[in-house]
């Protein structure tokens, strides 16, 4: 498992660029592999400086706190080695930090752009399921939107029977470099190409189904497999469904986050379900049996004489199948409701009172051995 990029930095999810900056100082001059000679520096440095790399950029920080590793792994979505040729980047951190110690040689090289391809940005989609679907899963087709490579151009911009020529101004490697003198010394800056956009190829005949750009917004419809068991917050990847690469790169994946209906009659807790059932008091007394409702159907339960109110009942394997082994299920789990009646016709309270003469005569021939006093014993 990947360690989370903010405790490698030491700082809440929160943090601003300043407290990314300040930590990321602070650890890579303690660990890096010219200062510090343990064994396993070098690496903790790569974590922290990859670390880095993701969480001071807003665009592939967004997308780590939402997909996490698989959302800024290499190549994922266009999050490569991010160009640090700002102030306050690679350049900038390491020629304060490292000068004293790295032969007095100033200045810093930012990490090359790469030309290659370009995997696809991964999607996101919020699907609400129903409580029912959710603990049995099954298909269910969703609409998404995402870029598809052009077909006419077979994703090179240019118009058929045409090719993007190599930029002149950076002749093709997409980047420029940009010499600043200085007292200390030469600093050599390097970005990405302004008039190609770091592609290092110029489209002069452009494509007319895509304008150039060698993709295009499709809306289709999908059928996706809901495994049964699934709850709020299950995520599921669908491979090769998210926004189609660059110069060839592979597509990104769409990843389906699963949120769960409340429903009136039953509520969730893990893999077992919990339901209500109201009897009446004179079930509850002598007995009964009565049916009650569950995600399978209606079931058959017998209720002992004497049931307290508030006693659960437990229906077992009818509760939720468990998420990778649907044959193995929870409980189901019904909390029994005596209902009291609030009114009484003028023949029920005689009843009732003629009862109660008789469960309270203790002394008499109808005290234990009476019908009333042989239900409450």
């Amino acid at each position: 498992m990947a360690r989370d990029y903010y405790e490698i930095l030491g700082v809440s999810r929160n943090a601003d660029k300043e407290e990314l900056k300040s930590s990321y100082r602070r650890l890579a001059r303690k660990y890096h592999p010219d200062v510090n000679k343990e064994a396993g520096a070098e690496d903790r440095f790569k974590e922290i400086s990859r670390a880095y790399e993701v969480l001071s950029e807003p665009d592939t920080r967004d997308r780590y706190d939402r997909f996490g590793e698989a959302g800024v792994s290499a190549g994922a979505g266009g999050v490569g080695f991010q160009d640090f040729g700002d102030a306050g980047g690679f350049a900038d951190i390491f020629e304060n930090l490292f000068n004293n110690f790295a032969g007095g040689v100033p200045g810093g090289q930012s990490q090359r752009r790469r030309n290659g391809p370009v995997r696809g940005d991964d999607l996101r989609l919020d699907l609400r399921l129903d409580f029912r679907e959710a603990v049995f899963g099954g298909e269910k087709e969703i609409r998404i939107s995402h870029l598809e490579t052009c077909q006419v151009c077979s994703g090179s911009g240019a118009k058929p029977g045409t090719r993007p020529r190599s930029c002149s101004t950076c002749t093709g490697s997409g980047q420029v470099r940009r010499v600043t003198r200085t007292p200390f010394g030469s600093f050599t800056q390097v970005s990405a190409c302004p008039t190609c956009n770091g592609t290092g190829q110029m489209i002069e005949d452009k494509c007319e189904t895509c304008s150039g750009v060698g993709a295009h917004q499709v809306t289709k419809k999908l059928k996706i497999t809901i495994p049964a068991g699934v709850d709020n917050g299950t995520r599921l990847r669908i491979s090769a469904e998210g926004d189609s690469g660059q110069r060839n790169g592979p597509p990104g994946d769409l990843y389906v986050y699963l949120f769960i209906n409340e429903d009136a009659e039953f509520k969730r807790d893990g893999i077992n379900i919990l339901s209500e059932i109201k009897i009446s008091y004179l079930q509850a007394i002598l007995g009964a049996r009565i049916e009650i409702s569950t995600v399978d159907g209606l079931v058959e339960q017998a209720i002992a004489p004497g049931t307290q109110p508030n006693i659960v009942l437990t229906l077992e394997d009818r509760g939720v199948p468990r998420l990778g082994n649907p044959v193995s299920r929870g409980n189901h789990l019904v909390t029994v409701l005596v209902d009291i009646p609030t009114k009484l016709s003028s023949e029920e309270r005689e009843l009732l009172e003629k009862l109660a003469k008789i469960k309270g005569d203790r002394t008499g021939k109808g005290g234990r051995d009476g019908l009333f006093g042989k239900l409450f014993q």
